[in-house]
């Protein structure tokens, strides 16, 4: 099987760096309930399949599915051919939480991170391998230079950890860039006090020019002119936290959401 530009496809060549993915998924309470994005080859899903009985695999991509069905027989019930960002994750275990596992394909890499947070209250978990500048882009604090809306999306309703990087020659073929994996774990329940798209429409916008002051990023979206002359608007959206957005998206859009 040949890797497919057109899925994004790297396929891992080391068992041992699989199982470090593995192990660092801890999924409790989940009952053996862990989807698998992009299984490939399955070089991370034998370690899935020993750990998480019920698991589940999908891949988009036909000739995938059809080469683990017939190399691990033991799987097929397990298999599912569909693309990630359609799948209807709340029918997935029938409204039961799951955790997220994968070496994720690079040209989706940042939309799974989104549909896991549509998704937020079926996944207490991810762990996945990411384009490296992506992946230190999601855990990334204030005032470091990949901190962006990614970031603070994330770490929103997220607890996230860089666990280690791994080189390009790991995979066949080799990618351009390096690559990281994460952890992810849900935070308690987060009330914004806003409705969540107006919060993610703010973060948006702050980081439109992540540059300038956020007296000039925020300008079209202040209810109050004035306000907008507070020292606080003299900062620049990568220095605030993302409890200091939720904070900011609150005075913004003062509605219960």
């Amino acid at each position: 099987m040949r890797a497919k530009k057109s899925y994004g496809q790297h396929f891992l060549r080391h068992p041992d760096i699989a199982r470090r993915i593995a192990d660092a998924m801890e999924a409790d309470g989940l009952e053996g309930r862990v989807l698998e994005v992009g299984p490939g080859k399955g070089i991370l899903t034998q370690f899935v399949a020993e750990r998480w009985p019920d698991f589940r695999a999908v891949d988009a991509d036909a000739d995938m599915i059809a080469f683990l069905s017939r190399e691990r027989p033991a799987w097929r019930e397990h298999l599912i051919l569909a693309d990630f960002l359609r799948l209807d994750l709340e029918e997935l275990y029938g409204g039961q939480p799951f955790g997220i596992i994968g070496n994720f394909p690079y040209n989706i890499s940042s939309q799974i991170l989104f549909r896991m947070l549509e998704h937020r209250r079926l996944v207490p978990e991810l762990v996945g391998m990411f384009q490296r500048e992506v992946a230190r882009r999601v855990v990334s604090g204030p005032g470091t230079k990949d901190y962006g809306i990614l970031s603070v999306l994330v770490q929103t309703w997220y607890e996230g950890r860089y666990l280690f990087t791994v080189s390009r020659e790991s995979f066949d073929p080799p990618p351009q860039v390096q690559s990281g994996v994460i952890r992810l774990v849900r935070r308690p329940e987060v009330h914004l006090g806003c409705r969540e798209a107006d919060f993610i429409r703010l973060v948006k916008a702050a980081f439109n020019q992540r540059r300038k002051m956020l007296r000039n990023t925020l300008r079209d979206l202040a209810p109050d002119p004035a306000m907008l002359e507070e020292p606080l608007f003299t900062r620049r959206p990568e220095d605030l936290a993302p409890e200091e957005f939720v904070a900011l998206a609150c005075r913004f859009f003062p509605s219960v959401g």
